[in-house]
Protein backbone atom coordinates (compact mmCIF):
# COMPACT_ATOMS: atom_id res chain seq x y z
CA UNK A 1 0.00 0.00 0.00
CA UNK A 2 1.38 3.37 -1.28
CA UNK A 3 2.16 5.84 2.01
CA UNK A 4 0.01 9.30 1.30
CA UNK A 5 1.72 12.30 1.64
CA UNK A 6 0.08 15.73 2.25
CA UNK A 7 2.70 18.80 1.82
CA UNK A 8 1.25 22.25 3.38
CA UNK A 9 3.50 25.43 2.05
CA UNK A 10 2.57 28.56 0.54
CA UNK A 11 5.60 29.25 -1.42
CA UNK A 12 4.75 27.74 -4.62
CA UNK A 13 8.61 26.58 -5.34
CA UNK A 14 8.90 24.34 -2.47
CA UNK A 15 5.67 22.61 -3.24
CA UNK A 16 6.69 21.57 -6.71
CA UNK A 17 10.55 20.95 -5.36
CA UNK A 18 9.41 18.55 -2.27
CA UNK A 19 6.11 16.89 -4.94
CA UNK A 20 8.80 15.87 -7.38
CA UNK A 21 11.34 15.05 -4.73
CA UNK A 22 8.91 12.49 -2.74
CA UNK A 23 7.00 11.50 -5.77
CA UNK A 24 10.17 10.53 -7.37
CA UNK A 25 11.26 8.54 -4.23
CA UNK A 26 7.62 6.41 -4.75
CA UNK A 27 5.13 8.47 -1.78
CA UNK A 28 1.68 9.86 -3.23
CA UNK A 29 2.07 13.26 -2.82
CA UNK A 30 -0.81 15.73 -2.45
CA UNK A 31 -0.34 19.32 -1.58
CA UNK A 32 -2.27 22.16 0.41
CA UNK A 33 -1.01 26.43 0.17
CA UNK A 34 -2.14 27.19 3.97
CA UNK A 35 -3.56 25.46 7.09
CA UNK A 36 -7.27 26.07 6.06
CA UNK A 37 -6.92 23.59 2.75
CA UNK A 38 -5.13 21.77 4.75
CA UNK A 39 -7.51 20.69 7.10
CA UNK A 40 -10.29 20.62 4.70
CA UNK A 41 -7.50 17.97 2.53
CA UNK A 42 -7.37 15.22 5.78
CA UNK A 43 -10.94 16.09 6.47
CA UNK A 44 -11.12 14.02 2.50
CA UNK A 45 -8.46 11.62 2.30
CA UNK A 46 -5.68 10.66 6.14
CA UNK A 47 -2.22 10.83 4.65
CA UNK A 48 -0.13 8.73 6.41
CA UNK A 49 2.65 11.89 6.85
CA UNK A 50 1.89 15.93 6.82
CA UNK A 51 4.75 18.05 5.49
CA UNK A 52 3.51 21.31 7.17
CA UNK A 53 5.06 24.85 7.00
CA UNK A 54 4.82 26.56 10.38
CA UNK A 55 4.17 30.22 8.98
CA UNK A 56 1.31 29.99 6.25
CA UNK A 57 -1.35 32.30 5.83
CA UNK A 58 -5.05 31.77 7.03
CA UNK A 59 -4.03 29.32 9.65
CA UNK A 60 -0.35 28.82 10.56
CA UNK A 61 1.28 25.29 10.71
CA UNK A 62 1.15 25.06 15.01
CA UNK A 63 -2.73 25.42 14.93
CA UNK A 64 -3.12 22.96 11.84
CA UNK A 65 -1.21 20.46 14.18
CA UNK A 66 -2.41 21.19 17.77
CA UNK A 67 -5.79 21.13 15.80
CA UNK A 68 -4.90 17.44 14.30
CA UNK A 69 -3.17 16.38 17.22
CA UNK A 70 -6.29 16.90 19.64
CA UNK A 71 -8.94 15.11 17.32
CA UNK A 72 -8.79 11.54 17.91
CA UNK A 73 -9.49 10.56 14.37
CA UNK A 74 -6.37 12.72 13.33
CA UNK A 75 -3.94 12.26 15.58
CA UNK A 76 -2.26 9.45 14.54
CA UNK A 77 -1.46 11.44 11.88
CA UNK A 78 2.23 11.79 11.64
CA UNK A 79 3.25 15.82 11.00
CA UNK A 80 7.12 16.62 10.37
CA UNK A 81 7.18 20.83 10.97
CA UNK A 82 9.18 22.68 7.93
CA UNK A 83 10.20 26.36 9.28
CA UNK A 84 12.90 28.96 8.47
CA UNK A 85 12.41 29.49 12.30
CA UNK A 86 15.35 27.36 14.18
CA UNK A 87 15.36 28.90 17.55
CA UNK A 88 14.42 26.05 20.08
CA UNK A 89 11.69 28.03 21.69
CA UNK A 90 9.80 27.49 18.69
CA UNK A 91 10.96 24.24 18.11
CA UNK A 92 9.65 23.24 21.50
CA UNK A 93 6.45 24.82 20.97
CA UNK A 94 5.38 22.78 17.68
CA UNK A 95 6.81 19.57 19.98
CA UNK A 96 4.14 20.57 22.87
CA UNK A 97 1.61 20.60 19.55
CA UNK A 98 2.02 17.20 18.77
CA UNK A 99 4.34 17.44 15.84
CA UNK A 100 6.50 14.26 15.31
CA UNK A 101 9.60 16.16 14.01
CA UNK A 102 10.74 19.47 13.25
CA UNK A 103 13.27 20.25 9.65
CA UNK A 104 14.82 23.80 9.85
CA UNK A 105 14.48 25.25 6.28
CA UNK A 106 16.81 25.21 4.30
CA UNK A 107 17.63 21.30 4.44
CA UNK A 108 18.83 18.98 2.60
CA UNK A 109 16.60 16.91 0.13
CA UNK A 110 18.62 13.70 1.25
CA UNK A 111 17.94 14.45 5.11
CA UNK A 112 13.86 14.95 4.10
CA UNK A 113 13.75 11.41 2.49
CA UNK A 114 15.46 9.88 6.12
CA UNK A 115 13.33 12.05 7.96
CA UNK A 116 10.51 10.92 5.71
CA UNK A 117 11.51 7.27 6.29
CA UNK A 118 11.80 7.73 9.59
CA UNK A 119 8.15 8.77 10.37
CA UNK A 120 6.31 6.62 7.83
CA UNK A 121 8.79 4.14 6.19
CA UNK A 122 9.83 3.51 2.62
CA UNK A 123 7.54 3.87 -0.37
CA UNK A 124 5.66 1.00 -0.63
CA UNK A 125 7.13 -1.66 -3.49
CA UNK A 126 4.78 -1.89 -6.68
CA UNK A 127 2.74 -4.85 -7.16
Amino acid sequence: MTQHILIVDDEPNIVASLQFLLEDAGYAVRVAADGAQALAAVAQSHPDLILLDVMMPVLDGNEVCQRLKSEPSTQGIRILMLSARCREMEIAKSRELGADGYLTKPFSTHTLLERVRELIGPPAASP
